[in-house]
């Protein structure tokens, strides 16, 4: 099944070089730097369409597009940007004399889409979001998401050693309540762990936008913490684009070249498009070895780990319309070695087997000044496969376990429909109403019968601008569900208020709201490390956040421009869905509503850009509530723990290296819990799971024009195992013991080829 989408891929390509028709003209030019020399990545696009592309080593572009006048806008970072109008002709190319841009030291807003109208620049969003974009991941030298989220501030990560499997936790909430989106498209889950991250081809990734606090209005369900939408790559102006990766990696202190122990990752592309239509395919290959770590035996502390990743994407686009339908497809191996039974010589091996197709078809249609229409259809077809075998070492013979649950397939599939509306009534005043379906159904040994969920929703929000310095969104959304009463309204209002040219403030009210998943109400787990099974009684998650942030932007000058944002929430959860042991079986937890829960916090992020050097310094506090408060007044009321983080990265021109540290300080996470005393009583202990230092160097080097080196240092304090002085280690799903971070400091080399024409 993995290379079906490359026959299909194929046939498509031929089809639209077939029917594709001459209806385009070409736009050329060259830009440099006030010295004279090439200004190497400034984009060149034009503007209010999706025509760009990017300055070459020679300080050469070409955009290509329909017939048509356009303003042709050239920008690069810590430079000013031109606007030149011009006119394409079908069949005929313009020639634009060349460009010259001076140093300034604005820079450029990012543009995001997450939760917007329309794609616009951070600095006008209602919503404070954070974004990481494609060049900070290269420099990372990450082969996954967790490689590029684990320095943010606010988000931390826990590792399941017995399934291989990661989780996220994202301003003191776990990943359940985290809403994770590929183009704006839900990723599905099996468990309550947001295991989806790691089974996304980083690749393809453009950026991410990370929006903190609910989004329930615009998004549903599952989205209290907040967002964190996965954007991938769009095509350029080029015509063919062939793109290609290889990366080594040693795991801990191990490490053989190629294959087997360490890291090994590989991964091409191919883009090509005309006249409007175009294609891309991609392929990547990761091998990840396992980690011996402590063990003496055969089994690893980290499970090796195989993935195969592949994308198919193709559209067509003008200047009002843009449709296309892509193909994500993850087939993952994680072998879980055994240990040797001294009597018989033989092993009990599992191997977990993620199979994953996400198939997505969106359109834009901008049908008039004041109308735009968008849509999604979305299908994801998902399961996991535990295979156990019996490995006779004497022989080599390997034989299928017939135990109980030890040959099972869980599966999920999730349908959904999505069109919303924006209408600008004025230019005071815009609308975007939509609807939102969502159905999802499940299936295996370990799932109660064979469940169904279907929800439907509609909402409705609106942009008021009663003045040029203040934005106001209001929102709502009415759902019914097929399972549980939902609420009968959920309201949202954002808002957004220039205080000065240099500085905003955002203000924000939002009712959260979760319900439960197939997941949690009809899956039941059971191997030798967990004994869970769900709830069908549990009901919907609701809470009321309150978000605000204080963005303040430096005067410009020509050299340098620094921004420093401050932000503060709070949350109040009920009926949070969570785990509890199951009172007419202890030894067995189940899924259960806590009554109450809460979350508050602020965050502090200062960046400095000049025309080299770019540094930011982060420092967040985060309060996660006590609910033994209820019983003992005298305990505080949430328990904190601070983050700091800091990214350095410095550009030496003259031989086109960047330099990169990235460092993060995660402090100690506390938790009150009870236990039992000697006699008998109940006593109270303040557990904590220890802190600790990371950090990464990377070094990034253009070898050619094509070529781009890559290497560097990972986890340099060498963090493995965090020490936790939980006493609750007796039980599945239990908190107590060492907990497992990583495989220690990894050393890696890369390669990064792009070539396009």
């Amino acid at each position: 099944m993995r290379y079906i989408f490359l026959y299909f891929c194929c046939f498509q390509l031929l089809h639209t070089l077939t029917f594709a028709q001459e209806t385009t003209g070409k736009v050329q030019g060259i830009v440099v730097t006030a010295d004279g020399k090439p200004a190497v990545s400034a984009t060149v696009v034009l503007k209010n369409t999706r025509y760009g592309t990017t300055v070459d080593a020679k300080g050469t572009y070409s955009v290509e597009a329909p017939e048509g006048r356009y303003s042709l806008l050239i920008q690069s970072l810590g430079f000013e940007s031109k606007t030149i109008p011009v006119q394409l002709k079908a069949g005929e190319t313009v020639t634009i004399p060349s460009v010259s841009l001076n140093e300034a030291a604005r820079q450029l807003d990012d543009v995001v889409v997450t939760g917007q109208y329309e794609p616009q620049s951070m600095r006008q969003s209602v919503y404070q979001i954070r974004t990481i974009d494609r060049e900070r991941i290269q420099l990372r030298g990450a082969t996954n998401l967790i490689g590029v989220l684990n320095n943010e501030l606010g988000i931390r990560f826990s590792n399941d050693a017995t399934l291989g499997t990661s989780d996220i936790q994202l301003m003191g909430m776990s990943g359940r309540n985290v809403k994770i989106l590929l183009d704006g498209v839900p990723m599905v889950d099996r468990g309550d762990t947001r295991e989806s991250l790691n089974q996304i081809d980083i690749n393809t990734i453009e950026r991410v936008e990370i929006v903190e606090g609910p989004m329930s209005v615009s998004y549903g369900t599952d989205a209290l913490a907040g967002i964190i939408n996965i954007i991938t790559k769009k095509p350029g102006s080029e015509r063919v684009v062939v793109s290609g990766r290889i990366q080594e990696e040693s795991v801990g202190r191990e490490y053989r070249g190629l294959s087997g122990q360490g890291s090994h990752n590989q991964n091409i592309g191919l883009t090509w498009q005309k006249n409007g239509w175009y294609i891309g395919v991609g392929g990547t290959h990761n091998d990840f070895g396992g980690w011996q770590g402590n063990s003496t035996i055969r089994t690893k502390e980290w499970h090796p780990k195989e993935q195969w990743l592949g994308n198919v994407k193709f559209g067509y686009r003008t200047e009002k319309l843009n449709v296309w339908y892509r193909l994500d497809a993850v087939d993952e191996t994680i072998n879980a070695l055994g240990a040797v039974n001294i009597n018989t010589n033989q092993a009990r091996d599992q191997n977990f087997i993620t199979s994953r197709f996400t198939h997505q078809a969106q359109g834009d249609w901008r049908a008039s000044e004041r109308l735009q229409l968008n849509g999604i259809v979305s299908y994801t077809d998902y399961s996991r496969r535990t295979q156990t075998t019996n490995l006779d070492l004497t022989t080599g013979r390997r034989t299928l376990s017939l135990g109980q649950g030890e040959q099972d397939v869980s599966a999920f599939d999730s349908k959904i429909f999505r069109v919303t509306a924006q209408y600008k009534v004025s230019a005071a005043v815009s609308l975007q109403p939509g609807i939102d379906l969502n159905l999802e159904s499940a299936r295996g040994a370990r799932i109660l019968g064979a469940p169904s969920i279907n929800d439907y929703a509609f909402f409705i929000s609106s942009e008021l601008k009663p003045t040029a310095a203040i934005t106001i969104r209001p929102g709502l959304r009415f759902v019914k569900n097929s399972v549980y009463d939902a609420p009968p309204v959920i309201p949202s209002l954002n808002t957004k208020i220039t205080i000065h040219k240099n500085t905003d403030l955002r203000l924000a009210y939002a009712r959260g709201f979760r319900s439960p998943a197939l997941r949690e109400l009809y899956f039941n787990f059971f191997d030798a490390s967990h004994s869970i099974t769900g709830n069908p009684d549990l009901k919907a998650e609701y809470s009321n956040s309150f978000n605000g942030s204080l963005t303040w932007r430096s005067v410009s000058t020509s050299t340098i421009r620094i921004t420093s944002t401050l932000t503060g929430f709070y949350n109040d959860f009920h009926n949070l869905i969570s785990y509890g042991y199951d009172p007419n079986n202890p030894g067995v937890m189940k899924t259960i509503n806590i009554d109450r829960f809460k979350t508050t916090g602020g965050t502090l992020n200062n960046t400095l850009y000049t025309k080299n050097l770019q540094v930011t310094l982060g420092f967040s506090h985060i309060g996660r509530y006590n609910s033994l408060t209820q019983s003992d007044s005298g305990l505080p009321e949430f328990v904190w723990s601070p983050e700091v983080n800091s990214n350095l990265t410095y550009h030496l021109q003259k031989i086109d290296t960047k330099v990169s540290l990235f460092y993060k300080y995660t402090g100690k996470k506390p938790a009150y819990e009870t236990q039992s005393g000697a006699d008998g009583k109940t006593l109270i202990h303040l557990a904590e799971t220890a802190d600790y230092h990371w950090a990464d160097i990377t070094i990034s080097k253009s070898i050619t024009k094509y070529v781009t080196l890559n290497g560097g240092a990972k986890n340099l304090f060498n963090v493995t195992r965090l020490n936790n002085t939980s006493a609750d280690t007796g039980g599945s799903h239990s908190t107590g013991g060492a907990v497992p971070l990583s495989y220690g400091r990894s050393y890696f080399l890369g390669l990064n080829f792009q070539w396009s024409k």
